[in-house]
């Protein structure tokens, strides 16, 4: 079996290109693509070659996709962008500056929450835009350590928010 980098560098473009054309959101094809590799090692042991390795793989994928669509029709939401956008100006209204501001601070609290190297990471990545190989390099660890574990900082940013 070849090492897990060798095997994210070979396939990780094949998959986030089919995940794209599944999706049509490239950051979504994105974090789905760090999730089927997660998936993919955590279930090594099923694979039986009995397909080509990129097929088993796109094969997570899109169940990954199938969930995750079932995961947005119960609970549908908006990109903090969007709200922004669909937020009437709040210029001298002070409920909408207090409702704002009450989002910040849960958002900072969940943010904080976080057990390290979580919280550290999602900041790194956040708010000082460092690649995921620089985060990786940091910790000394990998670029695919670094992704998979932004996008478990940020589904887990995710369920505490929605509570």
């Amino acid at each position: 079996m070849e090492p897990v980098d060798e095997i994210y560098q070979q396939y990780a473009d094949e998959v986030k290109r089919f995940l794209v054309c599944l999706t049509g959101d490239p950051d979504l094809a994105e974090e789905l693509t760090q999730e089927t590799f997660y998936q993919a090692i955590r279930s090594i042991r099923r694979y039986n070659g009995a397909c080509k390795r990129s097929v088993w793989l796109c094969q997570i994928a899109k169940h990954l996709y199938y969930d995750h669509l079932k995961h947005q029709k119960r609970h549908p939401t908006l990109p903090m962008e969007e709200l922004e956008r669909a937020a009437p100006e709040n210029d001298g209204i002070p409920e909408i500056s207090l409702l704002r501001r009450d989002a910040y601070v849960s958002i900072h609290k969940a943010i904080h929450s976080l057990r390290e190297p979580y919280r550290e990471i999602f900041l790194l990545r956040a708010l000082s835009e460092l690649s995921f190989r620089e985060i990786g390099e940091i910790f000394g660890r990998t670029e695919n350590w670094a992704r998979v574990t932004y996008y478990r900082a940020k589904v887990m940013l995710a369920e505490r928010l929605e509570e």
